[in-house]
């Protein structure tokens, strides 16, 4: 059996060790800080991230990155998006050669608008770089319910090894070569479920939701197949089932910032209060350069970066979508 390296020891990477144990000799967990890798690797529970769920005795937790990266057949990368490139520069110089690297991180990199694969392609000058994504929380993989991703990588022979080593029975893995897709889908959903999130706190319906949901597709999908994507990847696990997940259910952070905004709670307030992050934040100001950049129409995302980044009220940001001269779907 082969092993597996995960750099980032927040919910969903801790989960993800937890899922895919049984398919490894040995499983590795990096955090940056010590005396977290220590408390978790003693209590065999992440009680930060990812409280009630035990580590199996194959998963070991640490703070030494060379030692991690070092001893990967695969490395998955599952840290917050701002910090990816620092952190996988410091993995480089350890990583073996014959490491495959599946980037399950979801963001989009503020500074130069990349994809977290052409970014960690960049920090560890090495390609194919591998995707994961699809409609998962991270309780509810780590409980061991049924659930399906996708793994996605430019050459398919990579993406079935990667799917064969990865698939357990309760976590069922397809394969795609629509890395932008993949990845855009990923990310651009979180800035629909903060609007989705908007709308309860507003407390509308169930026809506001949906309305928002399926034009919030409808421009995810419009810059995505601009910047290269195949259409129907954003109709699969990667776009529409993200975006469902993200923005319905109730364990969706991205979600909660939205429904405490849409109840006039101040940004800066409600993030000082959570303890993992939000990506959606951060990618809306990402996604609404790209498509200002590229002309792109993203009328609920230019709309949201006002609520987020100008302080625009959630209620005239509304009224001013609906208010938008009328078109065909």
């Amino acid at each position: 059996m082969s092993r597996l390296s995960i750099l980032g020891a927040g919910s969903w990477g801790t989960a993800l060790a937890i899922a895919l144990s049984p398919r490894f000799e040995s499983v590795q967990i990096w955090t940056r800080n010590a005396g977290r890798a220590a408390e978790i690797d003693s209590r065999r529970e992440n009680a930060r991230y990812l409280p009630g769920f035990r580590l199996a005795e194959n998963i070991t937790v640490s703070s030494e990155i060379a030692q991690v990266a070092a001893s990967a057949d695969f490395l998955l990368a599952v840290v917050p998006s701002e910090h990816l490139r620092q952190v996988l520069e410091s993995a480089r110089p350890f990583l073996p050669a014959h490491a495959h690297v599946v980037s399950a991180t979801k963001g989009i990199e503020q500074q130069r608008l990349c994809r977290m694969s052409s970014l960690a392609s960049e920090a560890l000058d090495r390609t194919p770089i591998a995707v994961l994504s699809g409609p998962t929380f991270a309780k509810e993989i780590a409980a061991g319910e049924p659930a399906a991703v996708v793994i996605a990588c430019q050459e398919s022979r990579i993406a079935e090894h990667i799917q064969h080593a990865f698939s357990t029975n309760t976590l069922r893995f397809y394969t795609s070569t629509d890395v932008i897709g993949v990845e855009l889908g990923a990310a651009l959903k979180n800035v629909i479920a903060i609007g989705a999130g908007i709308c309860h706190g507003l407390g509308l319906g169930s026809n506001s939701i949906a309305a928002l949901v399926t034009r919030g597709l409808a421009e995810i999908t419009r810059l995505a197949v601009h910047l290269g994507a195949e259409p129907r990847t954003l109709s699969g696990l990667a776009g529409l089932g993200d975006l469902v997940l993200t923005t319905t259910g109730n364990l969706s952070r991205n979600r909660y910032v939205g429904t405490e905004l849409g109840q006039g709670r101040p940004l800066q307030e409600i993030l000082a209060g959570m303890t993992m992050i939000a990506e959606g934040v951060s990618t809306c100001r990402a996604a609404h350069q790209l498509a200002l950049r590229h002309s792109i129409e993203m009328p609920i995302v230019h709309k949201m970066y006002e609520i987020l980044y100008e302080s625009k009220d959630p209620r005239r940001a509304l009224r001013e979508l609906m208010d938008r001269p009328l078109t065909s779907e």
